[in-house]
């Protein structure tokens, strides 16, 4: 019975172990596709929310301007700011400019990593701790030759 919650437990320090490494590189990734995607006009970031921010029949707009931002040093440096507004077929403004559609774009995009690394780390948790004991083993036999 000890040998058996041993297993188990051993099995859940290395599902996290993968868990933590996949996130590290799932969630950066996720935040950058997200920074870019939310950004064009055409993009699907705009399509997949235009059904949840905007009323019905209108459609999202990306517009841009001009803007500034404190860099390191608290110095003012010119930047572009995005907003998303819903438009109805005449052109009237129904939602006004917002950049809170970036936000809900950023955090689907995260979760959606968090759940893909949770989903992988369960697929790759059982190979890498069959591996684990291999690579130590080998270690131990190349340590002793060298000694």
């Amino acid at each position: 019975m000890k040998s058996a919650s041993a297993g188990a437990a051993s099995g859940c320090i290395v599902w996290f172990l993968v868990f933590g490494v996949l996130l590290l590189c799932l969630c950066p990734t996720a935040m950058v596709v997200g920074s870019f995607s939310a950004t064009s006009q055409s993009s699907f970031a705009v399509r997949t929310l235009e059904p949840y921010l905007c009323p019905e029949g209108s459609t999202a707009e990306i517009i841009t301007f001009a803007t500034t931002s404190t860099d390191e040093f608290g110095n003012q440096q010119p930047a572009t700011g995005y907003e998303m507004q819903c438009v109805d077929a005449n052109g009237v403004i129904v939602r006004e400019p917002s950049p809170d559609y970036a936000f809900y774009w950023l955090g689907l995009l995260f979760a959606g990593s968090l759940i893909l690394s949770a989903l992988l780390a369960l697929l790759f948790a059982a190979p890498v701790g069959a591996l684990v004991p291999v690579l130590i083993n080998r270690f131990r036999k190349t340590g002793a030759k060298h000694v």
